[in-house]
């Protein structure tokens, strides 16, 4: 009888590239934060956006990509797009108006905990024990969030945490849509491409509604759109992608639970956000119920 192969040891690589692309993400956090006290939020985050992707797009070229799409591929890109990156730029953008940096974190990145649970409908992959603690852990950590600075400051949070959670929960209806019928693009202009057509719908009301003055702009401001183009919508997609082809799903899953953690820290030490027991415990429980979700 034939001794059990001896698991696979994760790649150094990858998990220098997992972390980084982590780290990126979750700085991305407070940077937004400190962006919308200078600029509206749909200014904050659409142009960088399409500069992200115009930058994704002229890479993946460089690396041979093929940036055409299938006529038949354009409905459901243009669908997938509007959950992945319209949704969450949108909505996890308008939440950190009423949460802070590390809150916002906290609440959008219970993305694999809502897919668990979709991926019944969607999938057919009827809901486990562990998946149904995952999603209890994860309740009971936003109530904890929310609840734990008294009823009035609470109350005061729910509009965040309800954009938020749409868009934790649209990001993950995305992510089961694409899992049962993948995108047959290449990954980094499949990226560009839904980048770039998900931050289109955030130029209207940029345009329509918001009245930025871009010359008073420190700065610092400046570097802060150039970072969330460059790094979280750039840099760390590639790094992600290239991660993704070093280690097992399990493990690049796992590793992007770096990234709320990097979130919270960042904002208490960058933007002097509370970081008590509070906080602490209701990160704790919501790690721990997006780690049940994944592992189930």
């Amino acid at each position: 009888m034939r001794a059990p192969a001896a698991p696979r040891r994760p790649d150094t690589a990858g998990l220098v590239l997992l972390v980084t692309t982590a780290i990126g993400w979750g700085l991305n956090w407070p940077v937004m934060k400190a962006l919308l006290a200078v600029l509206p939020p749909f200014s904050a985050r659409a142009w960088a956006g399409i500069a992200g992707s115009l930058m994704l797009a002229a890479i993946a070229r460089g690396m041979g990509e093929r940036l055409a799409v299938p006529r038949a591929l354009w409905g459901r890109l243009a669908l997938i797009a509007a959950l992945n990156v319209t949704s969450w730029m949108g909505l996890a953008t308008l939440s950190l108006l009423w949460l802070s940096a590390g809150e916002g974190t906290m609440v959008c990145y219970t993305v694999p905990i809502w897919a668990a649970l979709l991926a019944w409908p969607v999938l057919g992959e009827r809901p486990t024990a562990r998946r149904a603690a995952a999603i209890l852990l994860a309740l009971a950590g936003l109530v904890a969030l929310v609840a734990g600075e008294g009823l009035g400051l609470g109350l005061a949070k729910l509009p965040g945490v309800a954009l938020g959670l749409g868009a934790a929960v649209l990001f993950a209806l995305g992510t089961v849509l694409t899992k049962r019928r993948p995108l047959a693009l290449d990954p980094l202009a499949s990226a560009a491409w839904q980048v770039g057509l998900g931050c289109a719908p955030l130029l209207l009301p940029t345009l329509l509604l918001e009245r930025p003055d871009w010359a008073a702009l420190p700065a610092s401001s400046w570097a802060s759109l150039a970072y969330m183009a460059a790094g979280p919508l750039g840099l760390c997609y590639i790094a992600w992608f290239a991660a993704l082809r070093r280690l097992d799903a399990g493990v690049a899953a796992v590793g992007t639970l770096i990234a709320p953690v990097v979130g919270v820290l960042a904002g208490a030490v960058a933007l002097g956000e509370p970081l008590g027991l509070r906080e602490v415990a209701a990160l704790a429980l919501i790690l721990g119920g997006v780690l049940l979700a994944v592992r189930g």
